[in-house]
């Protein structure tokens, strides 16, 4: 989600705090040396230099495979309000044909917290090219 410009997750927010993860051990071994696959804390944001970089490749993507805000569940709320249920802080009412009425959602992105859907943008987390 994101409000005008993007909202994590109550749980990417979270994950902002430390964790303890596995680095392949190429990479802990280039800044520390560590026993391969040994835990250790990190933040999220210091995981993010062992993430390889690559040029974005939309070999096989076509946006016609990816259909906008389904009702997979086919209980009657769209995959943009499921997300909205799933992500608020505060949930909203459901109502008939799945309106939602209230709620509250958190965006870590600008430390604020808003209480209109309609100010939220729902987003991929990995992008749709990413995903053929």
């Amino acid at each position: 989600m994101r409000p005008s410009t993007r909202c994590w997750s109550a749980a990417a927010a979270a994950a902002l705090s430390a964790v303890v993860c596995t680095a392949p051990a190429s990479a802990a071994a280039q800044r520390e040396h560590r026993a391969a696959g040994e835990a250790f804390a990190f933040t999220l944001h210091g995981a993010a230099q062992w993430l390889p970089v690559a040029e974005e490749d939309r070999t096989g993507y076509e946006r016609t495979k990816f259909r906008h805000w389904v009702d997979a569940d086919k209980n009657g709320c769209n995959t943009r309000k499921e997300v909205l249920l799933s992500e608020a802080v505060d949930a909203p009412e459901v109502g008939s044909g799945c309106t939602l009425t209230g709620g509250r959602w958190y965006s870590a992105y600008d430390d604020r917290t808003l209480d209109s859907a309609t100010a939220l943008d729902v987003d991929h987390l990995v992008s749709a090219p990413a995903t053929p």
